[in-house]
């Protein structure tokens, strides 16, 4: 085999991954993976012992036990740009050997369990603020895959192309499927949904506060959004920056991946959740109840 030259595979001089400074002892194969690096704190309180702590830039690592079961907490940062970095550095620790710079054999790569959870807006009014929501689909509107070899379904170029049609937009977004596995896992009781990964805060979320819009009518569209197929209608349920970056990647490196969200705004009704928080603690106890 040919070994990954360092320019490509970079590590720290403890031989850990360059960006995550971990090493391959440091994760469990179930990674719990939150935006904000306080909010890791927050999942691994509920552990019965913490065993690694290891924190470099915007990506927190804690490791330890829940109830017997292994586990990691990552954050990432907000953004699909971040999540290249994360995918990537993770299939590393497990695929890659770091002394010979190799791949691992295919029968012996490792497929890991990576469970987001993060908050979201919703996009239409039957989706209450306080509510948990699973995504089924995923629709990107950033340029990562424009960089990957990303093999879509028939379904997902479909519905790619008719949101590309519906936003006038002068590229397709992609759109992906998460796990089956996982959400069917995890996503008991909560809403399912497809959900639109944006390339930003304000202005692709529709938001305007000195800046005006390209399109003014930039929510309605994305509200208004549908695909009939045999499979049923669909419809864009909520938005974020990072979900779509993570079912793509995690397609194409084969890893289980899916994307639980905590509904803390509605921009359909014009409410925010004061107890934000709550609906985020909830999500997380309900997640490491059932991971």
């Amino acid at each position: 085999m040919i070994a990954i030259p360092e320019s490509e595979l970079m590590l720290n001089r403890d031989g850990s991954i360059y960006h995550l400074n971990l090493l391959p002892d440091h994760i469990s194969d179930t990674i719990i993976t939150v935006g904000d690096p306080a909010r890791v704190a927050l999942v691994s309180q509920h552990f019965d012992s913490i065993e690694t702590q290891i924190h470099k830039r915007e990506f927190v690592t804690h490791v330890g036990y829940y109830k017997g079961k292994r586990l990691t907490v990552i954050s990432t940062g907000m953004g699909t740009d971040n999540i290249d970095i994360l995918l990537n550095e993770l299939d590393a620790l497990v695929n890659i050997d770091f002394v010979t710079r190799t791949l691992r054999p295919h029968e012996e790569r490792i497929t890991l369990r990576i469970v987001r959870v993060g908050t979201s807006g919703a996009l239409q009014a039957d989706i209450p603020v306080g509510s948990h929501l699973v995504t089924e689909h995923a629709v990107g509107l950033d340029s990562l895959m424009q960089f990957y070899p990303l093999v879509e379904t028939g379904l997902e170029v479909e519905v790619g192309a008719g949101v590309q049609q519906a936003l006038g937009l002068d590229y397709r977004p992609y759109c992906v499927r998460g796990s089956d596995l996982l959400r069917e896992q995890l996503g008991a009781g909560m809403i399912p949904g497809n959900t639109l990964t944006c390339p930003g805060f304000y202005g692709p979320q529709g938001r305007v506060l000195r800046l005006d819009l390209r399109q003014p009518d930039l929510i309605s569209r994305f509200q208004n959004f549908r695909y009939n197929s045999a499979e049923g209608e669909f419809r864009l349920t909520n938005f974020e920056m990072e979900t779509a970056g993570y079912y793509a990647l995690g397609r194409m490196l084969g890893h289980e991946v899916t994307s639980l969200n905590a509904i803390v705004v509605n921009r359909a009704t014009g409410e925010f959740a004061p107890d934000s928080e709550a609906v985020v603690n909830d999500l997380i106890i309900k997640t490491l109840d059932r991971v």
